[in-house]
């Protein structure tokens, strides 16, 4: 064209190799490289994870314990967002879950030092390393890591024929001695998807004993119970026509209790305040069952 030798180039000159899907060779390379990342660094800040101070949540992530802390205390939801880094934080520990310090678990690693590579995170059974070529299990609540394998035989070591399941029978930490059962064995950020429905089964099954990550009473689940509770009493109240009589008795026999105290104060004028310090009193109670009841 234009009489300068020039060509319109065609589609296969220009796409010199058609697209193709990642070998599965690329795959494990690739997911090796994230796994190696979310061992090194920590998710919402994005800092280094510091080995002495590492806590890890029911799904097994892991997090600078300063990292938590900051993002729990009150105000740190509201920073401006005109900071970048500050609201990039907020957003990832809004993704994390994370609600109390009871969702958490301190991690109490063996460190052994290396001339090279420094302080380096090992099993303190196999003295493997723990990282992302190892799969690693926590117990709660002690918080000591061991390599995933030599836990399993250790378990299966210690397994005996009796009427307990596996799952009820309560082992010991073989680093302090503390008791836990094979359900709070949690793996260190898993990939699987078996270990990933495992996670999930024991928060479920927490939830409805009432207990948080840490095995710590969970004060938002009891909540849900009593609120439960007072549904299913309010509603069987309705069906047996008894609904509106109850609250009015209560407050009838309130009022009655309020006079009595004041009629038995010779005083007129402190028998007044105290009247009106119980009415308040009263109005404050009410005030919280309603609030209670909205949540």
């Amino acid at each position: 064209m234009g009489n300068d030798g020039g060509s319109i180039p065609k589609r296969r000159e220009l796409v010199k190799e058609a697209a193709r899907l990642p070998t599965s060779s690329e795959l494990k390379a690739t997911a090796l490289e994230s796994l190696t990342h979310a061992w090194s660094t920590c998710p919402i800040s994005s800092e280094p994870l510091d080995p002495h101070n590492t806590v890890s949540d029911s799904r097994g992530r892991l997090y600078n314990y300063e990292t938590v802390l900051r993002c729990l205390m009150p105000g740190a939801g509201a920073r401006e967002p005109s900071e970048e880094g500050q609201s990039q934080e907020a957003v990832e520990f809004a993704r994390s879950g994370i609600r109390s310090l009871k969702d958490i678990v301190k991690l109490r690693f063996s460190i052994r030092k290396d001339e090279k590579r420094g302080e380096i995170r090992t099993c303190p059974l196999s003295m493997k390393e723990l990282g992302a070529g190892t799969r690693a299990v926590y117990v709660v609540p002690c918080g000591h890591v061991f390599s995933e394998i030599v836990m399993k035989e250790l378990l299966a070591a210690e397994e005996s024929s009796g009427a307990d399941t596996a799952l009820e029978k309560t082992n010991h930490c073989p680093e302090c001695s503390e008791s836990f059962l094979v359900r709070d064995m949690v793996p260190v950020l898993p990939t699987d998807d078996s270990d990933i429905e495992k996670c999930a089964a024991r928060v479920e099954e927490l939830r409805t004993l009432g207990l948080a990550h840490n095995l710590k009473k969970d004060k938002a689940a009891g909540g849900k119970k009593k609120r439960k509770a007072a549904e299913e009493e309010a509603s069987k109240s309705q069906e047996n026509g008894t609904n509106g009589d109850k609250p009015a008795q209560k407050e009838k026999k309130q009022k009655r209790d309020r006079d009595d105290i004041s009629s038995r104060i010779n005083n007129s004028m402190t028998a007044t305040l105290t009247a009106k310090v119980l009415a308040e009193q009263d109005k404050r109670n009410k005030q919280r069952k309603l609030a209670a009841a909205a949540r």
